[in-house]
Formats: structure tokens, C-alpha cells, sequence
């Protein structure tokens, strides 16, 4: 037979999973030790020497010092991991509900001055100041007092 076929032999199908397993867990370390190392520097409780040793533990003896900080420090771990989020989620609502609440834009305001000059309630030299703080920047037409009266 040739080279070709003999591999079809040597390496059974359970054979390739138990790679697989081998080759997700590896990944699944690596995801874990990036974690860590990003959950030691996020940590304020800490002194920059702690920081240090931990990162240092963590990098010289790898697999060691993965498991070590996760027995000692997992739960805090876990808890600051919660607080990022529900940060990151306030920020998030609080910019959706200044965004939606971010009043009118000036050509809102402009057509709203139009509706009420065509309607008569302003004359022509109160139309003129209020799209002029309108343009602006400076006030809207409510804020001005030409209002209709």
C-alpha cells in the first residue's frame, strides 16, 4: 500500500477527537489566562507590587499559576466581572435616554416657527430673531418668547 492510505489506519476517527479535545481545552486555557490577566490589572484592591507578583506567578508557571489565582481569587473574580458589565450597561441606558430625550433638532424648530408665522400668531420681524437663535445655536423658538400668543 502506499503512504497515503496507511494514515487512514493510524489515526481512527476517536483518535481525532480526543485531538479535538486536547486542541479546545488548550484554546479554552489560553482564553482563561488572557482572562486573568486582564482581571488582574482591572483589579483596584490590589497594589501594583501584588499586580505584579500575580502577573509574574502567572506568566513564569503558567498552568500553576492559573489555578492558583482562580482558587484565590475566582470569586472576586467573578464579582468584578459583574460590575464591569452593569457599568458598561448603565453607561449604555444612560446614552440611549440622552439620546432619545435630545430634544429637537433646528430644522424641527425651523418648520415649527414656519407653521406658526403661516398661522399668523408671529409677525415677520419676530420670525426673522427667532430662526436667527435658531441658526445660532443660542435658543430655541419656545426659550426666545415668541411663543404664539
Amino acid at each position: 500500500m502506499i503512504a497515503q492510505t496507511y494514515l487512514a489506519y493510524d489515526y481512527p476517527l476517536l483518535s481525532a477527537f480526543w485531538t479535538m479535545l486536547w486542541f479546545f481545552l488548550w484554546i479554552m486555557w489560553f482564553v482563561l489566562l488572557f482572562r486573568i490577566i486582564v482581571d488582574i490589572f482591572r483589579d483596584d484592591s490590589m497594589s501594583g507590587w501584588a499586580k505584579a507578583g500575580w502577573l509574574l506567578f502567572v506568566i513564569a508557571v503558567p498552568f500553576l499559576g492559573v489555578l492558583v489565582y482562580v482558587i484565590a481569587r475566582g470569586k472576586d473574580m467573578g464579582r468584578r466581572e459583574v460590575e464591569q458589565a452593569r457599568a458598561q450597561q448603565k453607561a449604555f441606558d444612560t446614552y440611549i435616554r440622552e439620546t432619545a430625550q435630545g430634544g429637537t433638532s433646528s430644522v424641527d424648530e425651523l418648520a415649527r416657527l414656519s407653521e406658526i408665522k403661516a398661522r399668523g400668531d408671529i409677525s415677520e420681524e419676530e420670525f426673522r430673531r427667532a430662526k436667527e437663535l435658531v441658526l445660532s445655536g443660542k435658543g430655541s423658538a419656545g426659550a426666545t418668547g415668541t411663543a404664539p400668543r
